[in-house]
């Protein structure tokens, strides 16, 4: 009995680093996973920030009620991790847009319209920064876009059929995707290449089953990623679950080796960041395993794993994989220096990409009896919806104030209860102009500007 204690203390001295952090640590700061709306799943993300140091969420339309419900959901996220915190989304514009029209933002342009029709500088710089001006309010970190897959068929289910392409020419590519990742390093947001190399020629949808695009893919179709890494871009890049059978007849390339090492970043240099796509699309699950999917995309060199959900057969998905991450390990099936590797290249990117604010915002959370107030649309006309959050039980008056602070209607007076509530107002009797509402409690007195634009 002494030996076996003694093998297991050995074996936890030596799963920790310089830095204090365990192996199982490590693991966890590789994956991303996505959180449905009910208790078990948001109980278990819980648990999967606090103890089992969880690296980064995926949120999904379902999770955005409002702008004010999504920056307090996120700001509850960060708050529990220890680390600074991967908060992702898919914002790319037009179809692919979390936020959107139905939950408080408005209707994008595709990158099909802003490349094919606009292709215009301004265009898709003012599309862009409107974008991430609402992902850094709302507090995502991280934003799954642009797309640089080249329009090589127009019909392509995943890309050129849902218009996210900006263009089949190359350059033209690389142009707008600087443009758009520009504006979102701005706001001290990071962006994520896809889907490497090139899922623009394929006949197939990856999340609805096997990818082949063997004899469709052209080379050209690395140009964007190639550029962009000579560049300067160090930003992740999601490698897609595309088979091409000239590179690797036994898995695609999100699971290849020599797609993700030989060719990504051994040929065309790329230091940062893999991030999977999301590893349960039918491509890969109607083919292997969650076992050898993990092991051979660790392998093959991807730092980041993505899930579209945190629960797998009732029980914590991140718990499930870091388990099995340290069997193989012990197995020998994978290297440890490969953990360590991986967990390096995500800790640099936190460091270079998020703001140290993020953390001192979530650590510094207003106290429970904080109130906080938004609108949406803004700037609006005639109308919008003000939303008040209140973090207790509290008497309150919201009223609406003009530049001159004169009351121009009150909306409220008298008891709210603790949550999220929505209030339409309407300007139409109103000049334009920048107004302001004032929320009055006990202990605080909260302003926040709107402007009403005819």
């Amino acid at each position: 009995m002494k030996s076996i204690a003694a093998l297991l203390l050995i074996f936890l001295i030596c799963s920790y680093t310089a830095t204090g952090q365990s192996l199982e640590d490590k693991i966890g700061q590789m994956l991303m996973v996505g959180v449905e709306n009910d208790p078990l799943s948001k109980n278990t993300l819980i648990l999967d920030l606090e103890e089992r140091n969880l690296g980064g969420v995926l949120l999904f339309g379902y999770n955005i009620d409002n702008p004010a419900q999504i920056k307090n959901f996120t700001a509850d996220l960060q708050s529990r991790s220890a680390e600074r915190l991967l908060i992702a989304v898919d914002q790319e514009g037009g179809i692919v847009a979390r936020l959107d029209e139905t939950n408080g933002y408005r209707q994008t342009y595709s990158a099909e319209t802003l490349g094919l029709q606009f292709n215009s500088e301004d265009s898709t710089r003012a599309m862009a920064q409107l974008m991430a001006h609402w992902l850094s309010e709302a507090g995502f970190t991280i934003n799954l876009a642009p797309v640089v897959d080249l329009r090589i068929n127009p019909n392509s289910p995943a890309i050129g059929f849902l218009d996210r392409s900006f263009s089949s020419d190359p350059q033209t590519v690389v142009n707008h995707a600087s443009w758009f990742i520009d504006k979102f390093h701005k706001q001290n947001i990071a962006t994520a290449l896809k889907h490497f190399p090139g899922h623009g020629s394929a006949a197939t949808d990856s999340h609805l089953g096997f990818t082949d695009i063997t004899d469709t893919w052209q080379p050209k179709e690395l140009d964007p990623f190639s550029r962009l890494i000579n560049n300067g871009y160090t930003d992740p890049i999601m490698s897609g679950h595309l088979y091409k059978e000239d590179w690797d007849n036994e898995y695609p390339v999100s699971l290849s080796h020599y797609a993700i090492t030989t060719m990504l970043r051994d040929s065309l240099g790329f230091e940062g960041v893999v991030i999977s796509d999301e590893l349960f699309m039918k491509a890969l699950s109607n083919n292997y395993g969650l076992d050898e999917t993990v092991v051979e995309a660790i392998n093959a060199g991807t730092d980041i794993l993505l899930f579209n959900t945190n629960i797998w057969n009732d029980r914590s998905l991140v718990q499930n994989v870091i388990n099995l991450v340290i069997d193989h390990i012990n197995l020998g099936t994978i290297q440890e220096e490969t953990i360590h590797d991986s967990y390096a290249r995500v800790m640099q990117l936190k460091e270079d990409r998020i703001s140290t604010s993020t953390r001192e915002v979530a650590d510094n959370r207003e106290a429970p009896s904080s109130i906080r107030v938004q609108n949406y649309p803004n700037p609006f006309n005639p109308s919008t919806t003000i939303t008040v959050s209140t973090l207790q039980h509290a008497d309150v008056t919201i009223g609406v104030h003009d530049a001159l602070g004169r009351e121009v209607q009150q909306l409220h007076s008298g008891p709210l209860e603790r949550g999220v509530h929505s209030i339409r107002f309407d300007g139409s009797r109103l000049a334009s102009g920048i107004y302001y509402v004032m929320v009055r409690s006990a202990s605080s007195v909260q302003t926040h500007s709107m402007t009403l634009v005819k």
